[in-house]
């Protein structure tokens, strides 16, 4: 039983990495609040008890020294009560001030007698205690405050208390939540902004080699990374090891195509080579009968001086020229034909320019065209680009080409066009004049074969182009054809493009 294939979901990357960042920059500061609402008051309660702590130990090292009436404690004295917060008060054995850093002293005097005493216990909690002092927690009832409250006995005897406010703590607590509530929102919408921006530089040369790697993949290999930043990183590395891959992938599909291409004609030459070689004797001793009948009697006329008439020599001599440059055209068309047959001709598979390579063609038959009287069409804007032998395709451009010239009549017009499939691209020649009888359609390509025969020697033909053009294009392994038209002739053969 097959299973099923499941298709994953794709997600953009920009996304992904914006939800990513945003998510860290919102989940910090959520944290960050829920420890400040927390944990804040603790931390600064045990803070506080520790600085309590701290002047207890400098003021009972002072009172050890009776030293209550220096200048250096004075000042260590004062800044300890403020900077801290912190309320003290200094009382001997009899309940005489020694001490206090407020004026208020007779509320600080109840305060101490209510600790001494012991009254309104349920207000309070001991945080600390040693036998010198005692940290407790107390809560005023009337004004709804707590405060953190030291009392104890310093080494000379005498008794302190100090006090210090709880409420700022949580005052500042809420102070800092809601800055942490403006300044996350700052940061979250800047850092949307920040990740849109930096995601877009990282993900736009991503998503152009994505588009490389698909257009690689359906073998155009003109789709180039072009890096657009002046310092190179990662991903211009892995664009220029893409355009190396390219290059070499271009390459050794060319390669293979001219192998396959030369192991398939092997295959096909040692079943042909007989047949071919009959083939090829009959027909060279069949179409030079002709020629040298003509050239041997005009030979003998000259010899037995038929006509002296210096222009009559001068016509005899120009058909012995004539049919001798037949025959070697003949003879070469021949040999090349003889060649793609065998296989012995190596087809060159290669990537390049059909569109520039026809007009090129075009331009080359211009004075022809011109001296014919004949208007050749071929507009075609685009740029196509075949896989085949460069030298080979303008060898049956110019066989399709010489033979619309030849056969041009009527309107005298010459139409060249593209019909564009999946994987190939079809050329088409046109010509107005006379159609191909149907009985002949199919034999003009065999060697020698000519449906018109005076008008084809009139001309120099000798049958064996069309017969090229048949091999070329059976070496590409494409198709070649001829269609009757309403008001011409329509010759086609097909390229393979690659896409």
């Amino acid at each position: 039983m097959k299973r099923k294939k499941t298709e994953k979901r794709s997600y953009s990357l920009t996304v992904e990495i914006a939800g990513i960042i945003i998510g860290l920059v919102l989940g910090t500061v959520a944290l960050c609040w829920f420890l400040n609402t927390a944990l804040l008051g603790q931390y600064y309660e045990t803070k506080k008890v520790t600085t309590l702590l701290d002047g207890f130990e400098m003021i009972d090292m002072v009172s050890a020294e009776n030293g209550f009436a220096s200048s250096e404690f004075e000042v260590a004295f004062e800044n300890f009560c403020a900077n801290g917060n912190i309320t003290v008060m200094i009382i001997n054995s009899d309940l005489t001030i020694v001490r206090s850093s407020v004026s208020d002293t007779y509320r600080m005097l109840m305060e101490f007698q209510d600790i001494l005493f012991g009254k309104e216990q349920e207000r309070t909690t001991v945080l600390k205690a040693s036998g010198e002092y005692v940290i407790q927690r107390r809560t005023d009832e009337r004004l709804k405050s707590e405060y953190l409250v030291l009392s104890g006995t310093l080494s000379n005897g005498n008794l302190i208390l100090m006090r210090s406010a709880l409420e700022s703590i949580r005052e500042s607590a809420k102070i800092s939540n809601r800055f942490l509530l403006y300044v996350g929102s700052g940061v979250a919408v800047l850092g949307i902004l920040l990740t849109v921006f930096i995601t877009k530089r990282i993900t736009t040369p991503l998503l152009e080699l994505t588009e490389i790697s698909k257009r690689m993949a359906d073998l155009d290999f003109d789709a180039k990374y072009t890096s657009r930043q002046s310092h190179h990183n990662e991903i211009d590395e892995l664009g220029s090891h893409m355009n190396e891959l390219s290059n070499t992938l271009e390459r050794t599909i060319s390669e293979l195509k001219s192998a396959n291409n030369g192991l398939m004609m092997d295959i096909e030459k040692k079943t042909q080579v007989d047949e071919m070689r009959k083939d090829f004797l009959s027909n060279v001793s069949h179409e030079l009968k002709t020629p040298l009948a003509l050239i041997q009697g005009y030979a003998e006329g000259l010899k037995e001086c038929i006509n002296d008439e210096e222009e009559s020599r001068n016509f005899y001599c120009e058909v012995i020229m004539d049919e001798a440059d037949k025959m070697n055209s003949m003879v070469k068309k021949l040999l090349t034909l003889n060649q793609l047959e065998f296989g012995n001709e190596t087809v060159q598979m290669e990537r390049f320019n059909l569109t520039e390579l026809i007009q090129g063609v075009v331009d080359a038959a211009e004075i022809l065209l011109t001296q014919q009287g004949i208007q050749l069409s071929f507009t075609e804007p685009a740029d196509v680009y075949v896989w085949a032998d460069e030298f080979k395709v303008e060898e049956i451009v110019t066989n399709y080409l010489s033979n619309a010239i030849h056969h041009a009549a009527d309107e005298k017009k010459i139409v060249i066009s593209y019909e564009r499939e999946e994987t190939r691209v079809r050329v088409c020649v046109f010509n107005t004049g006379k159609q191909i009888p149907e009985e002949d359609l199919d034999n003009i390509w065999i060697k020698f074969y000519k449906v018109d025969k005076a008008r084809t020697r009139e001309y120099g033909g000798s049958g064996i182009g069309l017969s090229i053009v048949k091999a070329i294009v059976d070496s590409f392994h494409q198709e070649c054809g001829v269609i009757n038209r309403a008001d011409g002739v329509e010759f086609y053969f097909t390229l393979d493009t690659g896409n």
